[in-house]
């Protein structure tokens, strides 16, 4: 008896010194995380090859269910199409000015331009291959604020200073070195400031190349989270500048259909595995 007691004695101690241990990963600089990132991804001159980049998938939401489509083309233009209850909305940015449209109940789509803080947010955006590649290029500064625990796991905390003054906060897996977690601060329409919080998951290896094919999204003090999964991928399709620019045209009214934009030679489209 005095044996099993002095074990459970020696197990609760080595349980409290481990639950005492310093949250430690290795001790790397900013440029060696930026570079095992960039290896981690599928490497830095692959990533440099992708002009163009869509993703085709559905919306997980405490609202209706939706079908989404992003499109991506360097050096900053976006098309976001998602339709719902058979109604889409569409959000484009050219990498200097952007618009939405939204059905209404009279059945004529109401374009707006982006209000500031939209065209602000698109702007500090670096679409594609995100904000640590290429970092000093792009004007960008990174510094390491330590390593915080993320949903259980080890994650460098690195602080990101983008080009426009903006700052966001973005958290690089100790053990893996892909992202995993990434918050900005956002106003709502109100003008109240609220951090908006994105968790990276389910990166799948398509083409060589490490994509996160659900990204979970939502103001960190609510409870309900949309999730975004990505059912498709394509690498460099044609997609024409048209696709970005104000909508209003005849091609503009037309969904973007990705297998039409398809040219020889360049990459086909990557279907997610189950």
């Amino acid at each position: 008896m005095r044996r099993i007691a002095l074990g459970v004695l020696a197990v609760l101690a080595s349980a409290l010194v481990t639950a005492a241990e310093p949250l430690t990963a290795p001790d790397l600089s900013v440029a060696q995380i930026v570079e095992k990132n960039a290896a981690a991804k599928g490497g830095l001159d692959a990533w440099r090859k992708i002009q163009t980049m869509v993703w085709v998938g559905h919306v997980e939401s405490a609202s209706a269910p939706a079908r989404f489509m992003l499109a991506m083309k360097r050096p900053n233009k976006t098309r976001f199409e998602i339709t719902a209850l058979n109604q889409m909305a569409v959000r484009v940015f050219d990498g200097s000015h952007g618009w939405k449209v939204h059905p209404t109940q009279a059945g004529k789509p109401n374009l707006q331009p982006y209000t500031t803080e939209e065209l602000k947010f698109a702007q500090d955006e670096q679409v594609i291959d995100g904000p640590l590649m290429d970092y000093e290029a792009k004007g960008i500064a990174v510094k390491s604020e330590g390593v915080d625990e993320v949903e259980g796991r080890k994650a460098y905390r690195l602080r990101i200073r983008l080009p426009s003054g903006g700052s966001r906060l973005l958290w690089i897996d100790a053990k893996t070195f892909l992202e995993i977690r990434y918050d900005r601060e956002s106003r709502n329409v109100l003008g109240q400031s609220h951090t908006v919080t994105v968790f990276y998951r389910d990166y799948r290896t398509i083409d060589g190349l490490q994509i996160p094919c659900t990204i979970e999204s939502g103001v960190a003090t609510a409870q309900a989270k949309d999730r975004l999964v990505i059912d498709e991928v394509s690498f460099n399709p044609a997609l024409g500048d048209w696709m970005f620019a104000k909508p209003g045209t005849p091609r503009q009214d037309k969904p973007l259909s990705i297998d039409a934009e398809a040219q020889p030679g360049s990459d086909s489209m990557v279907r997610r595995a189950p």
